[in-house]
């Protein structure tokens, strides 16, 4: 393939994700010092995971509307209710009253390998339409503090990511989305970060079975460990997680859990980091526990630990 047949193939790819990006235009209460309570305008992105009107994007983007406004590729704007919002993740969803609309193919974000190319679409600075820039992923598992927020497993990415793209999709070059544009750092450039598109699998997997984000939690802290620091410390295994706080009364203390403890396995499968884990904790939901493999002074141990879930507010 020749340089002019990859831009034709990179080119026919955006134009048909553009069809799944929306714009979504809020109204917030602000206070101002001379006229009181007055309406804020606010622009985000988002995009179509369902043909049937479901749309993600950043619960930054809605938190605390008063009037959410769907604005479709073709310039139609309808207005959006809020199904759920999930600030710890920052995810939300979105549903408009209209059927048969694009939806957006949502990719394996475990298999993102750093130096990937990728879009990111969304609506800078309110422009109309959709706007592409190209990059490559810079980073994995990154983690970002915010205010009131920490964002953990992000992609990092050098595509450019502007005020109002908050929300859209990056894309691969099969035209999945693999991230959720979420954040940019304003004192550096070229840095933006997007959330894990199995992030969001898993906030919906949620919706469905509860109605609602909840928090989902088993009360450890952990680190990953691998051979050299096994060495370091005269660890029993090389590979694996070790606990490093554990929560007093929650479900892992109440199962025998403490600091020390090496955690090796979740429901039969490897964990080398957090991220592993907690994507585990939020598959065993419906269950209501989660079995792990436990390593304690050189002897293995099997334990069931519950799980506890909690109303998001």
């Amino acid at each position: 393939m020749d340089l002019k047949d990859l831009s034709n193939r990179i080119a026919d790819i955006i134009e048909d994700v553009r069809e799944s990006v929306v714009t979504i235009s809020t109204v917030k209460l602000g206070l101002d010092e001379l006229f009181g309570i007055t309406p804020v305008k606010g622009v985000g992105s988002g995009f179509v995971i369902h043909n049937k009107g479901y749309i993600v994007t950043n619960s930054h983007v809605v938190r605390h509307a008063s009037k959410v406004m769907v604005t479709l590729p073709n310039g139609e704007s309808i207005e959006g209710r809020v199904l759920a919002s999930d600030p710890q993740k920052d995810l939300a969803l979105l549903k408009i009253d209209m059927e048969g609309l694009k939806q957006l193919a949502l990719g394996d974000s475990d298999k993102v390998r750093v130096g990937e190319l990728v879009f990111a679409i969304g609506s800078p600075l309110g422009l109309p339409g959709s706007t592409v820039t190209m990059g490559i992923v810079s980073a994995v598992n990154r983690t970002i503090v915010g205010e009131n927020i920490i964002l953990e497993d992000l992609i990092q990415t050098d595509a450019a990511i502007n005020p109002g793209n908050s929300g859209g999709p990056l894309v691969n070059v099969d035209g999945e989305a693999i991230g959720v544009t979420t954040a940019i750092i304003p004192y550096a450039q070229g840095i933006g970060f997007a959330i894990p598109i199995n992030t969001v699998k898993r906030f919906l997997d949620i919706i469905a079975k509860f109605g609602k984000p909840v928090m989902v939690w088993i009360g450890v802290y952990v680190a990953p460990i691998n051979r050299q620091t096994a060495v370091m410390y005269g660890l029993p295994v090389e590979e694996g997680l070790v606990v490093i706080d554990v929560v007093r009364g929650g479900p892992a203390y109440s199962v025998g859990i403490r600091r020390g403890d090496i955690i090796v396995k979740a429901n039969n499968k490897k964990v080398v980091n957090a991220r592993d884990l907690r994507a585990v904790v939020e598959e065993s939901v419906e269950r209501g526990y989660i079995r792990l493999d436990v390593v304690r002074g050189g002897r293995a141990h099997t334990l069931d630990v519950p799980i506890a879930v909690e109303e998001i507010e």
